[in-house]
C-alpha cells in the first residue's frame, strides 16, 4: 500500500500543473491571442518542459483550451432547460449565451475557423436542431423551411457576426443584437401565409 502513495502523490501533482497550465493558457491567450508556451509556463509557474509533458505542442494546448470553453458552454446551455418554455425564446437565449462566451473569451474570436467541421460544434448544433424541430412542431417557427437549412443559417449567421466583430467592423453588442434580430426575423413563419 505505501507504494501506491508516490504515485498517486505524482499523479495529483501533474494533474495540479495540468490545471494551472490550462488556466494560465486561458487568461493568456485571451489576452494575447499569440502567447508562446514559455509564457503561459511562466504564467503558470511551472517550466516550459513540464508543459511540454502535459501538452505536445502550443496547438494541443489550444485545444485543451477550447474543449474547456466548450464544455463550460454546453453546462451553461443545459441550464437554460431548452425544452421548456417557447422554443424561439430559448434559441435567442442560447444564442445571447454564445455571446457572452464570446465576450469572456475574446481568443475564440481569433481561432482561424476549420476546413471541414468541428467536432466541438456537433453537441451545440445538436441542441439548435431540438429546438428548431420543437418550434417547428408548436408553430413558433417556420415550416417552410428544413430544420437542417434552419440550423445551418443560423450558425453561418453565428460565424458572419464573429468575423464582423473580430475584424473590427461590429462591436460585440452591436452584432449580437443584429444576429438576434435577423435570426428572429428568418425562423418566425410568416404572418402573411
Amino acid at each position: 500500500m505505501s507504494e501506491n502513495k508516490p504515485v498517486r502523490r505524482r499523479r495529483a501533482d501533474a494533474d495540479r500543473s495540468r490545471a494551472a497550465i490550462l488556466a494560465a493558457a486561458v487568461v493568456l491567450l485571451d489576452e494575447q491571442p499569440d502567447a508562446s508556451l514559455e509564457r503561459i509556463a511562466e504564467a503558470a509557474h511551472v517550466t516550459r518542459q513540464t508543459v511540454y509533458a502535459h501538452f505536445t505542442s502550443r496547438d494541443v494546448l489550444l485545444n485543451a483550451v477550447l474543449d474547456q470553453f466548450t464544455q463550460e458552454t454546453l453546462e451553461a446551455i443545459d441550464n437554460l432547460e431548452l425544452d421548456e418554455g417557447p422554443a424561439l425564446d430559448k434559441l435567442l437565449r442560447l444564442i445571447n449565451l454564445s455571446w457572452r462566451t464570446f465576450e469572456q473569451h475574446p481568443l475564440l474570436l481569433h481561432v482561424p475557423r476549420t476546413a471541414g467541421p468541428d467536432e466541438r460544434h456537433d453537441p451545440v448544433t445538436e441542441r439548435f436542431t431540438r429546438l428548431i424541430r420543437r418550434g417547428q412542431n408548436t408553430g413558433e417557427i417556420t415550416r417552410e423551411l428544413p430544420v437542417d437549412w434552419l440550423v445551418t443559417s443560423v450558425v453561418a449567421l453565428g460565424h458572419a457576426a464573429g468575423e464582423s466583430v473580430a475584424a473590427g467592423r461590429l462591436s460585440t453588442r452591436t452584432a449580437n443584437k443584429t444576429l438576434n434580430t435577423t435570426i428572429t426575423r428568418l425562423l418566425r413563419p410568416d404572418s402573411r401565409s
